[in-house]
């Protein structure tokens, strides 16, 4: 079933029980107004005829002669049925209409029983409402009624029902007749509404049918209003957006990725067959052997970083890291670098106190490296590259400045950008080939932190990584779980 139609059915059961509530409540309203209002008409009739009895303490005389007189306003003209009688039960006079007294004696059984005044009678299949009033003094006279008088009259009268049921009937069906009419033109109506309001669904649904892995150029319409069908257009909108960037992304990465392995593997076929045209002295080969080794060293290096690089953000976030450190862990791995031509312009600047982190020590130790090589590929030998450790609004955070060339701001959003180089990092022929600040971006994520850089041209830069801040009552050393990995600052990639 359609959406249209669901809403539609819902609307329509919603309305349904309205009216159906609203027409129960009117009839029933209308029953008790009429049955109450022919109550009134009733007992206004028995006192218009008790007009023609004389009630005195000596008894109650009827007069006949003016009965007529009494009748004449009566409201149910030739309806009424009624009779007069004496506290004995004998009828003193009553209606000419025949059957009077079969009626008004049933009636008069159901008054002796115990029954309220009015009430309801079914007799010769029809049914009858019928009252009785009792005439008599409130202080009658001892001793028997002198002649032609009563010590008590009662008068009895009685209508049909038939013209309250059929107005019962009228209403009845003009309420079922208006409320199908009603549902019918509800039910037009709520498709056509329903239609309209989810008109923008439907043009979405055939714009996203059109769309294919291929092209990821189209968009679907945007809602003029603004409302969740506009919000949700806009969303979907926006996911398409990433997904058609992370895609060129990607496409961008493997094509770079290929040239940058294409580059070392044809050096390196290209050394192996220049040595194998004839024969050579062994120095020469050892010579064409180190060559060799050196590129596959450098292929080496490339197809690790990719791989990594190459891992979706959830892959590459790590299953449990070690809490160290930093004020000690850092000078560790400085000691590491002893052995470069630079190792006397690496300085380390220790904190006042203990820094601890959540680190994975070896991928911690490839992201230090990548920053370091960085700091001194684009610095003049001689000039100093400083270490500092310490905190950033309480996270705990590693700083490497260096006094070389410094980012230019064009370069700053694609710094962290696999496979990016700069203009000026080509123009000093600066070795690389543009992963090492990629591959430190996605360690930094990976340990839940981020990684940015501050730079001035021809000043330096100084590049910050912060780590999420951890519990400093936990003991050293204790394996901890890694959660709410942040994405690293978008102004980042390798000179």
């Amino acid at each position: 079933m359609t959406l249209t139609n669901r809403l539609s059915l819902f609307f329509l059961a919603a309305l349904a029980a309205v009216l159906v509530t609203f027409s129960v409540a009117l009839y029933l309203l209308a029953h008790r107004h009429l049955h109450r209002q022919l109550d009134d008409r009733l007992a206004a009739s028995a006192h218009t005829l008790a007009s023609a009895a004389e009630v005195e303490p000596d008894g109650v005389e009827w007069e006949p002669h003016n009965r007529p007189m009494a009748l004449a306003p009566g409201a149910f003209g030739e309806q009424l049925r009624w009779t007069v009688t004496d506290d004995t039960g004998k009828v003193i006079d009553r209606s000419p209409q025949p059957g009077v007294n079969e009626l008004l004696s049933e009636a008069d059984g159901g008054f002796r029983s115990g029954h309220r005044n009015p009430r309801r009678v079914n007799h010769a299949g029809r049914a009858w409402q019928v009252a009785r009033l009792r005439l008599e003094h409130e202080t009658p006279s001892p001793g028997a009624p002198k002649a032609g008088k009563h010590r008590a009259l009662v008068v009895t009268v009685a209508v049909p029902l038939d013209p309250v049921h059929a107005e019962l009937r009228t209403l009845a069906a003009t309420l079922v007749g208006l409320a199908l009419v009603i549902l019918t033109v509800a039910l037009f109506v709520s498709r056509a509404v329903c239609r309209r309001a989810l008109a923008p669904v439907a043009r979405m649904a055939d714009a996203a049918r059109t769309m294919g892995a291929t092209d990821l150029t189209h968009r679907l319409p945007a809602s003029t209003s603004a409302d969740e069908l506009g919000d949700l257009a806009a969303a979907f909108n926006g996911l398409l957006d990433r997904l058609a960037e992370a895609f060129e992304r990607e496409r961008r990465f493997a094509g770079e990725a290929s040239h940058q392995l294409r580059t070392p593997l044809a050096a390196l076929i290209g050394q192996v067959e220049v040595a194998l045209r004839r024969d050579r002295e062994p120095t020469e080969y050892r010579r064409a052997l180190a060559s060799v080794l050196d590129q596959a060293g450098r292929l080496r290096r490339v197809v690790e970083a990719l791989l990594f690089l190459a891992r979706s953000e959830v892959d590459a976030r790590l299953p449990g890291v070690e809490r160290v450190d930093l004020a000690a862990w850092v000078p560790a791995r400085l000691r590491t670098w002893d052995d470069h031509p630079r190792a006397g312009d690496l300085a380390f600047e220790p904190p006042a106190d203990g820094v601890p982190a959540m680190i994975h020590s070896d991928l911690f130790g490839e992201l230090l490296d990548a920053l370091l090589d960085n700091a001194l590929k684009y610095s003049e030998p001689g000039t100093p590259v400083a270490v500092r450790v310490g905190r950033d609004s309480h996270e705990p955070c590693v700083d490497v400045e260096d006094r070389g060339c410094g980012v230019s701001p064009d370069d700053l959003p694609h710094l962290f950008r696999p496979f990016f180089r700069s203009e000026a990092a080509r123009r000093r022929g600066v070795p690389g080939v543009g992963l090492g600040l990629a591959v430190a971006a996605r360690i930094a994520s990976a340990l839940g932190g981020s990684i940015s850089v501050a730079t001035e041209v021809g000043r330096g830069s100084r590049f910050r990584v912060r780590l999420p801040a951890t519990n400093r009552e936990d003991g050293p050393g204790e394996k901890a779980e890694l959660s709410g990995a942040s994405a690293p600052a978008e102004n980042g990639g390798v000179r």
